[in-house]
């Protein structure tokens, strides 16, 4: 009959401290040699059945400790050692284990630090956001991380680069696609670079959206992707060669302080000039005002997608030739968010988008069905949005399809201008906020966390209709 064994030495090591006994008097008492005991503190000889049951009855010894699953505490300090903030220090799976195994208490001290510093940072940012909205700059946040310093440059400018837009242009009109700009590209990119585009299956490329390959100069697309994602992607991949002077240009206009900050916003800048490639500045704007910013006609007119066309009308900001100033807001079922852009910087003072009362959250249990409808802030400010879930790559069989939804929004004035305006008008307006910790409305049925500009008011006597009542 075989033994079922259990590597438990920093147990057994913490145990023999607490008697305060030596190694060599642990072991006499279990009948064993220093050595042998040794190794098992060490994990190197697991613990027997028969040993269990000699510490048990010399030493007293609970079984339930020496057996006692550590897992969650691991899985615990995985998510902690997970954090971008300490990215750097991630010790292997074995290391995690030592530590919750060997030095319980420790462990659980780190993980009660990581989440005051998680509340403290929360706390911290939404009171820079709240001082930020009433025209006070702060630097609360501390040390930023290179996305976290992107999405704050992207985020706090419009969103319009006029270099990458204008040649962007120019590179469509030489390149006179006709009504397939896929195949010009990918001749463009032949002819002129010796580069050729292959559609990869699944399981030859499972785990990537594209890869250059510079030694054979091949451009590998998954065949997970739409035609407009890979459309997206060779046109990505030609704005880096065809528009380098001009990305390059942009790039270094927003003066990020890191190198991997500069990769991280080139690959948006990138992305952005893919956009405006395959939605030429003047021909956008013009189909745009001629179909009132209809989305659903503009994907159709240009070949692409509805986040495709729904993030191009938030780019067309050029002075003097200017469309509505839209902006957009991506977030995933639980509520991280993608992206968030504007015309004049996402309008974060008045509308923060973290509202659960947004359509946008609604789209969830709608997939597919656009909702409209007009939201007014606590400052009386009123935006008409435009909300709908977007399909992530293409999954197999049994896999999840990831599911996000977007928001693209204006001012509520400019809604006549749109076609979605007349749908808006036949609703209610929707009370929201930015977000719940900054926003003062009472009696919100869906308020999440109380604001950190009031006092809770709790009374034994009354309960309001919110669960956190403030005064």
């Amino acid at each position: 009959m075989s033994e079922n064994k259990i590597f438990a030495g920093p147990k057994v090591r913490r145990i023999r401290n607490a008697l305060g006994l030596t190694q060599t008097a642990m072991a006499e008492g279990l009948s064993i040699s220093p050595s042998y005991l040794n190794l098992i503190e060490r994990n190197q000889r697991p613990l027997t059945v028969q040993l269990l049951l000699r510490l048990a009855s010399v030493y007293k010894v609970d079984l339930d400790e020496l057996q006692g699953d550590s897992g969650g505490s691991v899985k615990e300090l995985r998510a902690v050692f997970s954090d971008p903030l300490l990215a750097g220090e991630l010790p292997g799976e074995q290391e995690l284990i030592e530590i919750a195994d060997a030095a319980p208490n420790v462990a659980g001290g780190i993980l009660k630090l990581y989440r005051a510093y998680r509340e403290q940072a929360s706390r911290l940012t939404d009171l820079a956001e709240l001082l930020a909205r009433e025209g006070h700059a702060t630097s609360l946040a501390g040390a930023t991380l290179p996305m976290d310093e992107v999405r704050e440059r992207l985020e706090g400018r419009s969103n319009h680069f006029a270099r990458l837009d204008e040649a962007a242009e120019r590179f469509h009109a030489a390149l006179s696609p006709g009504d397939d700009l896929t195949n010009a590209i990918k001749g463009w990119l032949r002819k002129e670079h010796g580069v050729v585009v292959r559609l990869l299956p699944v399981h030859t490329m499972p785990n990537l959206r594209r890869r250059f390959d510079r030694h054979s100069m091949r451009l590998f697309l998954s065949e997970r992707l739409s035609p407009f994602d890979q459309l997206r992607e060779v046109a990505m991949e030609t704005a880096q060669i065809a528009l380098q002077e001009e990305l390059f240009a942009e790039l270094d206009a927003l003066a990020l302080s890191t190198a991997e900050a500069r990769r991280i916003a080139r690959f948006e800048l990138a992305r952005y000039a893919a956009h405006a490639l395959m939605m030429p500045y003047e021909a956008f704007l013009s189909a745009a005002q001629r179909a009132r910013y209809d989305i659903d006609v503009l994907r159709s007119r240009f070949g692409v997608s509805f986040e495709q066309a729904a993030n191009r009308l938030t780019m067309l900001q050029r002075p003097g030739r200017a469309g509505i100033p839209f902006f957009i807001l991506e977030v995933d079922s639980a509520g991280h968010r993608f992206r968030r852009a504007g015309a004049q910087g996402f309008p974060q003072a008045r509308f923060g988008g973290g509202c659960p009362k947004l359509a946008l959250h609604t789209a969830f249990a709608q997939p597919g069905q656009i909702l409209v409808e007009t939201v007014e802030m606590p400052d009386g400010a009123s935006f008409l949005t435009v909300s709908r879930t977007l399909e992530g790559p293409q999954g197999a069989f049994e896999e999840r399809v990831r599911r996000t939804a977007v928001l693209i929004g204006c001012d509520a004035a400019l809604a006549g201008e749109t076609v979605y305006g007349a749908a808006a008008a036949r609703g209610a307006h929707v009370a929201v906020g930015t977000a719940c910790r900054l926003c003062e409305r009472q009696g919100c049925l869906a308020r999440a966390e109380p604001p950190v500009t009031r006092p809770l008011g709790l009374d034994e006597m009354v309960a309001g209709l919110s669960l956190f009542d403030f005064q």
